[in-house]
């Protein structure tokens, strides 16, 4: 059974295959542009696989963009169903909540 991804990986892949068409490249095109092998290039591009910053600095380099016009408005509410963050504010708050009440 395959994986349920992650809605920030298929954003990801939408938007590097976006650009990929409007360029007219192939995935194989890409890929060895990237240095990478297609069959990883192609699970990044249908949101099957979390690649490395390294990687999707590759990527974008290859398309003539940057990180950031791929990964724009991507957050936490883009992470896994079961995936729970707390947030480092939250965490400070609380820490300091219990500092004042043991005082």
């Amino acid at each position: 059974m395959k994986n349920a991804v992650a809605p920030a990986a298929q954003l990801l892949g939408e938007r590097i295959r976006c650009v990929r068409i409007q360029l007219g490249l192939s995935q194989e095109a890409i890929a060895s542009l990237a240095s990478m092998h297609v069959t990883n290039f192609g699970k990044i591009e249908r949101g099957d696989a979390n690649p490395s910053l390294l990687t999707i600095v590759r990527i974008a380099a290859v398309l003539g963009t940057d990180v950031a016009s791929l990964t724009q408005d991507i957050t936490g509410e883009h992470l896994p169903a079961g995936v729970r963050v707390l947030r480092a504010r939250d965490f400070l708050s609380e820490r300091e909540r219990r500092a004042r009440r043991s005082r």
